[in-house]
């Protein structure tokens, strides 16, 4: 019995119990890293066929809107992009990136201007967005400057 009481002191030890969660963000990681993977497929081969459908049979009268509605789907790939991005430094470095954090939400977000219908969108909602904009762009700036270069 003592022998098993001492067992599971060890296996609750700070530091068995820290490499136990490190293995367990690990694994999620690269679930999460294989699930992204198949979404970015997905959106390829989604921005693949309306490419092909839209621009071969579009009308000049709704080209700008078929023009957004690529763009954000080239935003969306892009976005899926940098989040495996993310992971994949996290799994690498086992740190989360913060300036590669604040590019993704950038991009989103500029994706999300980009595709605003202004008929649909209130002015609370417009400025929230230039205030997210502004805000995750002076972090960005801050970081840049507070932060050593990298090498890589």
């Amino acid at each position: 019995m003592r022998k098993f009481r001492l067992n599971v002191q060890q296996l609750l030890s700070d530091q068995s119990w820290h490499q136990g969660l490190k293995r367990v963000e690990n694994v999620a990681a690269k679930i999460l890293s294989i699930a992204l993977i198949i979404v970015i497929f997905i959106a390829l081969f989604d921005l693949s066929r309306v490419l092909i459908q839209d621009l071969l049979v579009v009308r000049v009268s709704v080209l700008g809107k078929t023009l957004f509605n690529l763009f954000g789907l080239f935003l969306n790939v892009l976005i899926a992009l940098e989040l495996l991005e993310n992971i994949g430094g996290y799994l690498q470095k086992n740190v989360t990136q913060v300036e590669l954090v604040i590019v993704t939400a950038m991009i989103a977000i500029a994706r999300k201007i980009i595709i605003l219908d202004f008929e649909k969108i209130t002015s609370e909602e417009l400025v929230a967005l230039a205030l997210s904009m502004l805000a995750l762009a002076a972090s960005y700036w801050v970081i840049r400057k507070t932060c050593p270069k990298r090498n890589g």
